[in-house]
């Protein structure tokens, strides 16, 4: 993979695959009831076995274990307050994990589990930010760096950055971006257009914008 990885979360579509070039995970959501991009099971399991960016597994659901090796897919990420234990089980068959840690009011509403979580087994995390109505995921509100950087020096194994990241703001994150745990973006608003589709010029502009 690239030196900073980049995730576009939220594909339903096979088009939406197309537009991810130079991408090198696509998040595909099962499990996230009422989410705009969450898919059926055999839309999942169509889609990720399309090829293109490595799929990952984004839900809010705690036992997806036969879902991903009915699929293929071998990452998933924890976008819920799932617990250490989910972590836990979900290593043992052999799946990468990544699990979510959320922001709120500057604060790791998770900070507490952060040690569990990596004893489980966590291979990354990513960092997002409650939206105002208490959303989780996709709210394109931006987090900030003084608060990432708080969780980030905590942390022994690698993050995302999420949570209103754009083509435009990488600048803004500067001082995140020589983290030594930093490792790459995962985007979704900030790759949509106004209708709501993933869109390859904001996806192009997005990788140029973080692999400056």
């Amino acid at each position: 993979m690239s030196e900073v990885l980049v995730k576009v979360c939220g594909a339903t579509r096979a088009a939406d695959l197309t537009a991810l070039h130079g991408v090198d995970l696509v998040g595909l959501w099962w499990g996230v009831r009422g989410g705009h991009a969450d898919l059926s099971r055999s839309a999942f399991v169509e889609l990720a076995a399309r090829g293109g960016p490595e799929p990952v597994m984004v839900t809010f659901a705690d036992d997806v274990s036969e879902l991903a090796r009915a699929s293929g897919v071998r990452w998933v990420q924890l976008h819920g307050f799932q617990s250490p234990k989910t972590v836990g089980e979900l290593k043992e068959a052999g799946l990468t994990v990544v699990k979510a840690l959320h922001f709120q009011d500057g604060t790791c509403v998770e900070g507490p589990l952060v040690g569990a979580y990596e004893r489980a087994g966590a291979d990354m995390f990513v960092l997002d930010r409650v939206g105002p109505d208490g959303a989780l995921g996709s709210t394109g509100k931006v987090l900030s760096e003084s608060a990432v950087l708080g969780i980030a020096d905590r942390l022994s194994q690698p993050f995302l950055l999420s949570g209103g990241v754009s083509p435009h703001n990488a600048d803004a994150f500067r001082a995140v971006r020589r983290h030594p745990r930093f490792v790459g973006v995962d985007v979704d608003t900030g790759c949509r257009d106004r209708r709501g589709r993933i869109d390859r010029d904001r996806v192009g502009a997005l990788v140029a914008g973080w692999r400056r």
